[in-house]
């Protein structure tokens, strides 16, 4: 599996600032594991990656309840307000897809791939 960020997104997680993705919590997201490894990718060229390993999920109903359990830095980065973040994802996901499948704080550890 693959995760594509921008730029600042990346380097939060390369320097281990960054360590929770959510996602809505769809067929695809339902299959990984804890123990997973995942390809971080940095947009837009995608010439830089790095490995990161799964160490926790943890499914809640929607995107608000995923800020109430972790800190902005954990989930994206201290240059954003929750609010801000939280903004973002109608660009990715409809109401509907959230209610339908939920969502997942996918906890991760970077390692040496």
């Amino acid at each position: 599996m693959q995760i594509h960020l921008d730029p600042e997104i990346y380097e939060q997680v390369k320097n281990g600032t960054k360590n929770v993705e959510a996602r809505v919590n769809d067929e695809k997201r339902r299959k990984i594991q804890i123990g997973d490894k995942i390809e971080v990718l940095k947009r837009p060229e995608e010439l830089e990656s790095l490995w990161v390993r799964v160490t926790n999920l943890v499914q809640c109903a929607n995107f608000e309840e995923i800020t109430a359990k972790y800190p902005i830095e954990r989930l994206y980065s201290s240059n954003y307000t929750k609010e801000e973040y939280l903004a973002l994802f109608p660009k990715f996901y409809t109401k509907e897809e959230i209610d339908k499948y939920g969502t997942v704080a996918i906890e991760f550890e970077v390692i040496d791939e």
